[in-house]
């Protein structure tokens, strides 16, 4: 399900042209930042709505990359949790 909806926000992003031109990964993670920081925003304003809306343009945007980098994210995502699963509490101490 998770790489049908970076299939999907691909496409969709080639439709509306922005992949017309070639882009850096930087400029990706860029994107995925600036939605990250409008999710901070709509937190600290208390604007649930827009804070989960902001949300889901994070994972557009990650879900976009991912397509257009041919990147299996359902499997990276589900070897990433297994892993995790098998950390250290608080991984060696870490404050968060």
């Amino acid at each position: 399900m998770i790489n049908k909806l970076c299939e999907e926000a691909f496409a969709t992003a080639i439709s509306k042209g922005w992949h017309d031109e070639p882009r850096e990964t930087g400029t990706f993670l860029a994107l995925i930042h600036s939605e990250v920081s409008e999710a901070l925003e709509a937190d600290r304003k208390g604007d649930e709505e827009n804070f989960a809306e902001e949300l889901a343009d994070v994972c557009i945007r990650i879900f976009d990359l991912c397509g257009a980098k041919d990147i299996d994210l359902e499997k990276a995502i589900l070897m990433k949790m297994e892993r995790n699963k098998h950390r250290s509490y608080k991984h060696g101490g870490k404050a968060y």
